[in-house]
């Protein structure tokens, strides 16, 4: 039987929809301070739902950002969002209503393509390496060749989130750069919970998911014919940071103490989760108000394969073949071209 803690399904006809979740998503977003960039003292985050966003749950938790303003001799007032999908994040940031932003590497590399000479958004830190995995219930699946028309693949955001992106990498590799969207056609928009009850539940159309933690684990426990077809580390070639931190250059340069504080807090919550793992797990139950298993939650911190460190692991490899296959406009010649300067002391990729 499905888990109660899954969402309930939405219908069908708002499956494919990629901008599903954009009106509640600016609901919350509306909370915040709008309309103007916040002033040295105040920072406004949004991050979304899931555990790779652990080290913001530390960071709350724990009121880091405002520890070390206090160190510095300023007092931060700190305002929080949770936000579902990379459009209304950059929507929110490019409009002043929001100063970090979270999402996937390839929407944020995007974000940073976009707005050079303009809002100039670069990235600030990584939330971690965490592998996705592209599953399946058709057993005659077990390379990108094997899918055929009447498969569908579900993804939070078909054509433009991080799970298509790096689906269209492989597609390129695959079948060529110029079919790297010849899986395009066969991947619909739906909320990892929702595909994840179709995976376990089986009967529906959508008998594929590119899945992130937790519901590969929840997939593969919960139904013996899901199988993993690959992942994003085969498909990047090792390790890679999953979701990113970013900010526009204006808040980035006016609120030089307030931005040290953050990053400075980004660093403590990882050093912190690093070796405070079950600790780790509880604060994300507690803050993120979830009813997944203990057990689970520590599980998947604890698998080799994740990390919650802030220093960026191959993102250029992103920069490199989105902009290979046009994705991208602006060649990056590393991957300090569209990092701030605080993460570039670290041995990123």
């Amino acid at each position: 039987m499905l888990p109660r803690y899954f969402l309930k399904s939405r219908r069908h006809d708002k499956w494919r929809n990629p901008l599903f979740a954009v009106g509640a998503s600016l609901g919350l977003i509306a909370m915040l301070a709008p309309g103007q960039a916040a002033a040295e003292g105040k920072i406004r985050i949004a991050q979304q739902f899931g555990i790779s966003y652990l080290t913001l749950d530390v960071i709350r938790d724990q009121k880091l950002i405002e520890k070390h303003g206090k160190e510095a001799g300023l007092d931060i007032a700190v305002e929080w969002a949770t936000v579902s999908g990379a459009t209304a994040m950059n929507e929110a940031l490019l409009s002043d209503n929001l100063d970090i932003a979270a999402a996937g590497v390839p929407p944020a590399l995007t974000t940073w393509d976009r707005t050079k000479g303009r809002q100039d958004v670069k990235l600030v830190a990584a939330l971690g390496a965490q592998p996705n995995y592209l599953l399946t219930t058709n057993p005659n699946i077990h390379t990108l060749k094997d899918f055929g028309p009447n498969d569908r693949i579900a993804v939070p955001a078909a054509g433009v989130g991080f799970q298509s992106r790096t689906l269209q990498i492989e597609a390129a590799k695959v079948f060529g750069k110029d079919n790297f969207q010849k899986l395009d056609d066969i991947t619909i928009s739906l909320p990892h919970p929702d595909a994840t009850a179709a995976l376990i539940s089986g009967g529906t159309e959508v008998n594929s998911h590119f899945s992130s933690a937790p519901f590969y684990y929840q997939a593969l426990q919960g139904n013996k014919a899901v199988h993993k077809v690959i992942s994003s580390y085969d498909i990047l070639g090792g390790p890679a940071t999953f979701n990113v931190l970013y900010a526009t250059t204006a808040f980035h340069d006016k609120n030089p103490k307030t931005y040290a504080a953050f990053y400075a807090a980004l660093r403590d919550a990882a050093d912190w989760i690093s070796t405070h793992k079950a600790e780790a797990a509880d604060t994300f139950i507690r803050e993120q108000k979830s009813k997944l298993p203990p057990k689970l939650v520590l599980d998947i911190i604890n698998d080799p394969e994740n990390d919650f460190s802030i220093v960026p692991k191959n993102t250029f490899i992103y920069a490199l073949e989105l902009y290979k296959i046009g994705v991208l406009k602006n060649e990056a010649s590393s991957w300090k071209d569209y990092f701030f300067p605080e993460a570039q002391g670290d041995n990123g990729s």
